[in-house]
C-alpha cells in the first residue's frame, strides 16, 4: 500500500460525504428525479460519468485486443447515443412518466409495467461495478475481494442513500472531473516513456492493429446491436427525466457523445501504452494500475487511483439508486395501495446492494456480465420500448407487449444457458435469436402489417 494513494482515497472519500449528504430531501419528486430540474452542465456530468464505469474492462480489453475497443467499446454506442438523442431524449422528458416501467405500462397496461419492472431491475443492478469497486480496493488496499466489494458497496449506499437522485448527481460532477484529471495525467507520461504514438504502435502485437483485434467479424458485430441497450437505458431515461425541459435532454446527450469520445481516446491509448511498456502482464485487468505504478511519481499515481475510482464508483452508484428507485417508484405500489416511495427507494438500496454483491461474487467477469445482460434486456425491451414513443399504429399491440418481453427474454437466457466449449447453438450471439423473436411477436401482433 502507497502512503500517499491511501490518504489521496480518504480525501476523496470524504468529499464524497460531504457532497453527497448537501443534497438530503425529504420531498418524493425531489428525491427520485431533482425535482425535474436538472439543467445542461449537471446533465451532461451526470450522464457522462454514468456511463462510463467499466474503467478496468476497458483496460483489459485494449490491452488483449488493442485498437478495436474503440471501434467495440465506443464507435457503436455513439451511434445509439446519438439515435437516441435525436429521437428518443426529447419524447421521453415531454412525457409524464417517471421511468421506463411508467412509459410501458401507460402505453401497453400494467402487467407490461410490471415486467418492464423486473427487466430493469436486472439491468440495473450494478454487480459488474461493485465487482471492479472491489477489484480496485483489493489492488490499492491489499483487502480481500470479498471484505473489499462489501465495503465498497456499503460505503456507496452511505453517501447515497440521504439525497436520493441529488446526492448522485452532485457526487457525479466530482467524479466527472476526477476521471478526466486522471488520464490526463497518466496518458502524455506514458507515451513519453514508450517513444510517442509511433513507438506504442510499433511495439504492439499485429492483432492489435487491426480493426478487429483478431477476435473475428461477429465478436465486433455483435456489440453493435449489444450497444442498442443504449435505447434502452435506464440511466438515460431516469436522467432525461429529470431534466429541465426536452431540449436540455437532447442536448445534454449531444454533448455527453463529444465528451465520451474524448474519454474512449484517452482510455484506449492509455491502455495500448500498457501493451506496449508491459507485454509480459500476467492479468490485464490490471493494465491501468500498473501503468501507473511503472510510469508516475507518487503523488501524480495517487491522482490516478482516484480517477479510477471515481470512473467505477459513478456508475456504481448511479445504477445502485436506480434500481433502488425502481423497487420504491415501481414495484413497491403493485403490492400495496399507499406507499411511501421514498423509504421504500432507500430500502430497496439495501437490498439491491446486497444482490450485486452476491452476484459480483458468484460470476467474477465484468465483461461477462455485461455481454449476459445487455444481451437479454436489451432484446426484450428494445422494440416495445422504442416503439412506444412512435404513432399507435407501430407499436406493439397492448395484449402482445408484456408476453413479447417475457418470452424474448427467456430465449436470450436460453441461448445463453446452451453456451457449450464457448460456442452458442448455431454459432449465433444470444442477442439474435431473442430479437428475432421480438420482431416476431410484433409482427403477429399487427396481423402480418402495421395498423393503419
Amino acid at each position: 500500500m502507497d502512503p500517499v494513494v491511501v490518504g489521496a482515497l480518504a480525501a476523496y472519500a470524504v468529499a464524497l460525504l460531504v457532497v453527497g449528504r448537501r443534497g438530503r430531501t425529504k420531498a418524493q419528486l425531489e428525491y427520485l428525479l431533482a425535482g425535474r430540474r436538472l439543467t445542461t452542465g449537471p446533465f451532461v456530468a451526470t450522464l457522462v460519468a454514468t456511463w462510463y464505469g467499466g474503467v478496468l474492462g476497458v483496460g483489459e480489453y485494449s490491452y488483449r485486443f488493442g485498437i478495436s475497443n474503440w471501434l467495440v467499446m465506443g464507435v457503436p454506442y455513439y451511434l445509439a447515443a446519438l439515435l437516441f438523442a435525436f429521437v428518443l431524449a426529447g419524447r421521453a422528458r415531454a412525457s409524464a412518466a417517471l421511468s421506463i416501467p411508467d412509459q410501458l405500462k401507460a402505453t401497453y397496461g400494467p402487467v407490461a409495467g410490471r415486467v418492464g419492472a423486473g427487466l430493469v431491475l436486472l439491468m440495473a443492478i450494478p454487480a459488474a461495478y461493485v465487482l471492479m469497486l472491489g477489484n480496485l480496493l483489493e489492488i490499492y488496499l491489499g483487502m480481500p475481494l470479498l471484505w473489499a466489494v462489501v465495503a465498497g458497496t456499503v460505503f456507496t449506499i452511505i453517501y447515497v442513500v440521504a439525497g436520493g437522485f441529488r446526492s448522485v448527481v452532485s457526487t457525479n460532477v466530482l467524479q466527472f472531473v476526477l476521471m478526466y484529471l486522471g488520464f490526463i495525467v497518466v496518458l502524455p507520461v506514458a507515451l513519453h516513456r514508450a517513444g510517442g504514438f509511433a513507438g506504442v504502435w510499433a511495439a504492439l502485437p499485429a492483432a492489435s492493429r487491426t480493426w478487429d483485434g483478431g477476435l473475428g467479424v461477429q465478436a465486433v458485430v455483435v456489440w453493435y446491436f449489444i450497444a442498442m441497450q443504449t435505447l434502452v437505458e435506464p440511466t438515460f431515461y431516469q436522467r432525461c427525466y429529470a431534466a429541465e425541459t426536452p431540449a436540455v435532454a437532447r442536448r445534454g446527450v449531444l454533448i455527453s457523445v463529444g465528451f465520451w469520445v474524448l474519454f474512449d481516446f484517452l482510455t484506449t491509448f492509455t491502455g495500448l501504452a500498457a501493451r506496449a511498456l508491459i507485454p509480459d502482464l500476467g492479468n490485464p485487468v490490471l493494465s491501468y494500475p500498473e501503468l501507473g505504478r511503472l510510469v508516475l511519481p507518487s503523488a501524480a499515481n495517487a491522482l490516478f487511483a482516484v480517477g479510477m475510482f471515481a470512473t467505477v464508483m459513478s456508475t456504481a452508484h448511479s445504477y445502485l439508486f436506480l434500481a433502488a428507485a425502481t423497487i420504491g417508484h415501481d414495484v413497491a405500489p403493485e403490492l400495496a395501495a399507499r406507499v411511501d416511495e421514498r423509504r421504500w427507494t432507500m430500502t430497496g438500496m439495501v437490498l439491491v446492494g446486497a444482490a450485486a454483491v452476491g452476484l459480483a461474487l458468484a460470476l467474477r467477469s465484468v465483461v461477462a456480465i455485461w455481454h449476459d445482460v445487455g444481451s437479454i434486456v436489451t432484446s426484450a425491451l428494445l422494440l416495445p420500448l422504442a416503439l412506444s414513443h412512435g404513432p399507435e399504429r407501430v407499436r406493439f399491440r397492448a395484449g402482445w407487449a408484456a408476453p413479447a418481453m417475457a418470452f424474448t427474454a427467456l430465449v436470450a437466457v436460453g441461448w445463453i444457458l446452451a453456451r457449450s466449449d464457448g460456442r452458442y447453438p448455431l454459432g449465433l450471439e444470444p442477442i439474435f435469436p431473442a430479437l428475432a423473436v421480438s420482431a416476431v411477436f410484433w409482427f403477429a401482433g399487427h396481423g402480418g402489417r402495421p395498423r393503419a
